[in-house]
């Protein structure tokens, strides 16, 4: 005769399979992922080729300005503060790229960390080099955010000569 221990044992092990081939066994369909069929038989597309895909879409959005290094990172050359509709034309193609393309979220999530440190040598190098109050970069993604009193034109002009070796990170003023 079994233990009462023994017993509850083998009804807790009971119940556990249970659960878990009902929980595998389910008809519904898988989440849809970025580069995922929801099969389980397709690879997850490759970061770099979801970038392409992303940078593709915004050239068809008529925003050729975004690029692709050959690292695969995606930047747009500074050219001037810009105005308020080219912002907003910028973020009205980006949205609908970010629908297109739903995998860039998971592809940028991965290099926030390496555009933050790289903002922040960025950053660094600045205040050695004649511009002590460049505000330190979003921690989230690496964006330095300058208000419209707070961005010096001359100083940022000054800077670069001293910080051109290193990656220029994204920014943003009049915020």
């Amino acid at each position: 005769m079994r233990s009462r221990t023994g017993r509850v044992l083998m009804a807790a092990a009971a119940v556990s399979a249970a659960l878990v081939l009902s929980g595998c066994s389910s008809e519904e369909a898988a989440p849809k992922v970025a580069g995922g069929d929801g099969s389980g038989k397709s690879k997850p597309q490759d970061d770099n080729e979801v970038r392409r895909a992303w940078v593709t879409c915004m050239h068809g959005q008529g925003r050729n300005e975004v690029q692709q290094d050959k690292d695969g990172n995606i930047f747009t050359p500074a050219s001037g503060t810009g105005g308020d509709a080219d912002v907003a034309g910028y973020e009205t193609a980006a949205k609908a790229c970010d629908e297109k393309v739903p995998g860039i979220h998971q592809a940028k999530a991965k290099d926030n960390q390496k555009f933050v440190d790289m903002a922040r040598a960025f950053v660094a190098c600045g205040r050695k080099n004649g511009y002590p109050d460049m505000p330190d970069p979003d921690p989230k993604d690496g964006i330095l955010v300058f208000t419209a009193t707070s961005f010096d034109a001359a100083k940022w002009d000054a800077v670069q000569p001293a910080c051109a070796k290193l990656p220029m990170p994204g920014y943003r003023i009049g915020e």
